[in-house]
């Protein structure tokens, strides 16, 4: 091909490339994972943050390009001679220093508000990492809450939060970008952080630390209530499940061991190395975050989990008839 053409095809190219460029860029400041809109206090701080300095990097920017365009376009004779010395201190030394001397208390103030410090009688959930599932601890709080989920976070509309993270295995990382920052959960490590959402939503979370072959598919969700609903809410959480020994679910789930790593109070399932599967049924999805809740999908995942979301340490029970597994996506929907 001719010179010529490939220059005029790559011409033709780069306004394509510059446009598909920006449309990616665009699609990151809205949807349920974006910072841009925050719907809690520490977020909007964030927000705010993000926002300074990308109008400061813009500024920045504008005078950087506008020096380059005089001095590229400007006749020698008519640029205005500027000291060698002055333009390294100034450029060089000063204005750095001006602009992280505003920008860095900005930036402490914001972090240090993620963990700031609560009442005594503020909720306190207590949220474990794991390859890849959360595990999630109710403790304390104004109705002295006691009782474990997994992979939703559920929180009162208007009241602060605090958040103990810990990992069970490898570094992972707590990411809430709507309602908080991100906190790192490191092994043998207990980090701090609180949240509050402003209004009522459900905020898409995610581990945001490289933590293995599924790491990109452990989400979870928080779901931010009015008081009087979230008390109710956590009220039916709290009790027990007692299984019926006519359910054939329940006995298919005893008999082919789910109960060795799942816990459903009132039965005798108690294991720990997998989610408490106590109120399973009420959540909003399976897997954390992977599949909505439905018998359908829990068969499914019964039976294709680790193509599902590889490396999990759950078998796949392929064994089992389809109705088998219908029995107990049956039995653990009705969990609610």
């Amino acid at each position: 091909m001719p010179m010529g053409q490939v220059m005029v095809k790559n011409n033709r190219s780069l306004p394509c490339l510059c446009v598909g460029i920006l449309v990616l860029l665009l699609a990151g400041c809205q949807g349920p994972q974006s910072a841009l809109e925050p719907s809690g206090p520490a977020a909007g701080e964030i927000a705010l943050l993000w926002w300074v300095m990308f109008y400061s990097a813009v500024a920045i920017f504008t005078l950087v390009f506008a020096l380059l365009m005089y001095a590229a376009f400007r006749k020698p004779e008519k640029r205005r001679q500027i000291s060698p010395i002055k333009f390294v201190v100034v450029g060089g030394l000063a204005f750095p220093i001006l602009v992280l001397s505003i920008l860095l208390p900005l930036g402490i103030g914001v972090g240090s508000g993620m963990d700031r410090l609560t009442p005594p009688e503020t909720l306190t959930v207590h949220v474990t990492a794991h390859q890849w599932w959360w595990e999630v601890a109710y403790k304390g709080g104004p109705n002295d809450l006691d009782f474990n989920s997994a992979n939703e976070l559920y929180i009162p509309v208007g009241q602060p939060v605090e958040l103990i993270l810990e990992s069970a295995d490898v570094i992972h990382s707590f990411w809430l970008p709507r309602l908080a920052g991100k906190r790192d959960m490191i092994p043998g490590m207990t980090n701090r952080l609180v949240i509050e959402a402003d209004e009522p939503g459900i905020f898409r979370g995610q581990c945001a630390e490289f933590c293995g072959l599924a790491h990109a598919k452990m989400a979870f969700y928080a779901v931010a209530l009015e008081p009087e609903e979230f008390f109710r809410w956590a009220e039916n959480q709290s009790r027990p499940q007692p299984a019926s020994l006519e359910d054939e679910g329940a006995r298919l789930f005893a008999q082919n061991g789910c109960a060795l790593c799942h816990t459903v109070r009132g039965h005798q399932a108690r294991g720990r190395e997998g989610p408490d599967l106590t109120h399973v049924g009420s959540r909003k999805t399976i897997g954390a975050g992977l599949l909505p809740t439905s018998p359908e999908n829990i068969a499914l995942w019964l039976s294709r989990n680790d193509k599902l979301k590889p490396g999990n340490r759950m078998p796949d029970y392929v064994h089992l008839s389809q109705e088998d597994r219908l029995s107990i996506a049956r039995y653990l929907e009705s969990l609610e």
